[in-house]
């Protein structure tokens, strides 16, 4: 009996995800030398610094939000009264009677009690906005899988674009690869006090994709951005509702940082509160998830996506979609929930909860100024502000020497080379610039200001003392 064998299509060979790459792949292969031999490299631990995954770099659980959790995967529990604080129990209990058993099928777009508590976090922060509808709310598998089913509905071939921010996150880069549809790149300015919208690029980028008839159908914003760290004002807000309104454009509003702020003027504004203020009647797609903010709930794969001005055809295909998938894991749905209703002053919990958020809060707000002073320290890098989000993409300048070095060798781009040595010297793990894509003639890499303080600021030295070697030896 013969095989035809597997024929993968290129849509998946071009789909990229660089933030689990060549970088990474080494950094594993580096993992097991460290396991067998723990004296062979010249660092005791690798560091991941190239994904937003709080806790595997120290940061511990909100309490509120496991307690309820662990009520969840053993109702048994709910039989000692006083095990937990009354609102966590009565938490536990209001939600386990809205699902009946968490290792049960929900509805597709999620239990309708769990779409209704998200329904509360929207009204209590878009102010001014229509009240949510429930109906209106899919609870997904973290905010990826609403991105992706979203872009099914939008993108049909290689005549559709989707507007996507340079440097973007490589999900959509990937997914509309995927999809078989263009990604058309509209560049951020980088300046001296952080990354800028910029109208007229965004409008040429438009302009260059649609001479030839194809027409650009969606626009991506990350807000605060992804891999930049910036936080959009709200007149940038207003601008980008305006350009997609006054062309008929759906905007994908990729909002899982809006609880990550830290530069002091910066304020998160959402696309769907403003808007509604500008009285926009454009498609919006909101994503939100359980796995950024300062919960970092990554593993458990929460999220949610909002719809508004979105057809009701559109709506329906969407839900046939989720439908195939039968619904988004349960305690992804019950975290999420969960999580944009915290406790309140006046509940049991209220005091530990806003102790341990507080700290964490405060601790990301330190280390994003760290971060970047540490980075424009260094020779031959310069980092914009880290306003919001959870990273810095500080700019590298690499030495000629160094560029002509890495294309005669024809093995991979410049700054991916460049992560790779780095990650071999000092077992910090970044993400190469090109990952995200760039402006041409310029070198980033992407890391995050996530590791604990004293550890974060070890890697920060180390990393310094790598660049200052790297320049002497391709400057010489």
């Amino acid at each position: 009996m013969s095989l035809r064998g597997i024929r993968i299509p290129k849509k998946v060979l071009d789909a990229q995800y660089a933030v689990r790459g060549e970088v990474v792949n080494r950094a594993e292969k580096i993992a097991k030398e460290l396991a067998e031999n723990p004296s062979s490299k010249p660092f005791k631990r690798l560091v991941a610094c190239n994904i937003g995954n709080p806790q595997s770099v120290g940061q511990s659980p909100i309490t509120f939000h496991r307690q309820v959790l662990s009520l969840l995967t053993n109702p048994g529990l709910l039989e000692h009264q006083d095990l937990y604080p009354k609102d966590v129990m009565e938490r536990g209990r209001k939600y386990l009677n809205a699902v009946n058993q968490f290792g049960a099928y929900t509805h597709s777009k999620g239990a309708p009690l769990l779409r209704k508590e998200v329904t509360k976090f929207l009204d209590r922060t878009d102010i001014g906005a229509p009240p949510a509808d429930p109906e209106d709310i899919f609870m997904t598998d973290g905010a990826s899988q609403g991105v992706r089913v979203a872009l099914e509905c939008i993108i049909n071939d290689a005549n559709d674009g989707i507007l996507v921010p340079i440097p973007q996150y490589p999900l959509y880069s990937a997914s509309i690869a995927r999809l078989g549809g263009s990604m058309v790149g509209y560049h951020m300015d980088e300046t001296a006090t952080g990354w800028k919208l910029n109208l007229d690029t965004l409008q040429s980028a438009l302009e260059e994709f649609e001479k030839n008839g194809k027409v650009c159908r969606g626009m991506v914003v990350i807000n605060p951005g992804n891999p930049t760290g910036n936080v959009l004002d709200k007149t940038e807000i207003e601008q980008l509702v305006k350009f997609a309104e006054e062309r008929g454009i759906a905007i994908m509003a990729d909002e899982v940082y809006k609880e990550n702020v830290y530069a002091a003027g910066k304020e998160f504004h959402s696309f769907r509160k403003i808007a509604s203020a500008c009285k926009a009647t454009v498609p919006i797609f909101s994503f939100h998830s359980i796995s950024k903010g300062f919960y970092g709930e990554c593993g458990l794969r929460g999220g949610t996506m909002h719809m508004m001005n979105v057809p009701m055809d559109v709506q329906d295909q969407i839900y046939k979609l989720s439908s195939m998938t039968l619904c988004s894991n349960t305690l992804g749905q019950s975290m999420m929930a969960s999580i944009v209703n915290p406790p309140v002053k006046g509940d049991e919990s209220y005091e530990l909860y806003a102790m341990e958020r507080d700290a964490i809060l405060t601790a990301m707000k330190r280390k994003a100024v760290i971060v970047y002073d540490a980075l424009n320290a260094m020779e031959g890098v310069t980092c914009c502000p880290v306003e919001g989000a959870m990273y810095a993409f500080p700019a590298i300048d690499l030495p000629q020497r160094f560029v002509d070095e890495c294309r005669a060798a024809g093995t991979s781009e410049p700054d991916n080379v460049y992560a790779i040595r780095l990650l071999e010297a000092t077992g910090v793990i970044v993400v190469p610039g090109s990952g995200f894509k760039q402006k041409p003639g310029t070198w980033h890499f992407r890391t995050t200001i996530l590791p604990e303080e004293s550890l974060l600021t070890d890697c920060l030295q180390r990393m310094t003392v790598f660049q200052a070697e790297f320049l002497k030896k391709y400057s010489a």
